[in-house]
């Protein structure tokens, strides 16, 4: 904030030698200015935080097939098949005692990363910029783990397969938009919970006759 005190001052000293009669013109036009100048700071920080997020999120088995895509910039569907033919390239040529950290500007362009976990059969894939911390992450993809765990008693593929629906309900409770939202498992399970008690409450309401004949003809 240094910096618009300077800028404050410097207008300020240039309208005094200037020689201006009204010294509420002089404060107002160097609020308005300095107004300006922090807008512009602020505008073009908030830029900078939108364009920080996690690219795409990726739950693959280990013969290469996919089980849940989540892609958080726009691509095309060949590009979302390519992509995802070249991470699995990559998991496989890497051996089982090595860092789970991988440069994929080759794969998702420039300043992007990947970080992925393997369970059982299937790998879970985080894409993010360099704006986001590795470890960060990696606990990340451990606490989607872990909630898919609470939910299905030791999650397996076939859970990620015939819970289509539920996994992505899940997934955007943690991230949105490619923005981290929660990093709580407990607070997940919250809100999964409500989320399928207003959906129980919602198809039992639509299991309510409209009238009496509407019963009868049941």
């Amino acid at each position: 904030m240094y910096q618009y005190c300077y800028i404050y001052i410097y207008i300020y000293i240039y309208i005094y030698i200037s020689d201006l009669n009204s010294k509420s013109l002089s404060i107002n036009l160097c609020l308005t200015c300095l107004q300006r100048c922090i807008c512009i700071d602020l505008c073009s920080e908030l830029g900078r935080r939108i364009t920080n997020m996690i690219k795409a999120v990726l739950v693959m088995n280990t013969q290469g097939k996919p089980r849940l895509t989540k892609f958080y910039e726009f691509r095309t569907v060949e590009k979302q098949h390519e992509a995802i033919r070249n991470v699995f390239a990559v998991l496989c040529s890497r051996p089982e005692h090595v860092s789970n950290f991988v440069n994929a500007e080759s794969i998702f362009g420039p300043d992007a990363r990947l970080v992925y976990k393997h369970f059982a059969t299937l790998y879970f894939v985080f894409i993010f910029d360099s704006s986001e911390n590795e470890l960060a992450i990696l606990d990340l993809i451990q606490v989607l783990v872990e909630t898919l765990d609470k939910c299905f008693r030791n999650v397996c593929e076939l859970d990620v397969v015939f819970n289509y629906s539920k996994i992505h309900t899940i997934l955007d409770e943690i991230i949105f938009g490619g923005q981290v939202l929660e990093t709580s498992s407990a607070e997940v399970m919250k809100a999964v919970e409500e989320i399928s008690k207003l959906e129980a409450a919602s198809n039992a309401i639509n299991l309510v006759p409209k009238s009496v004949s509407a019963w009868r003809t049941r």
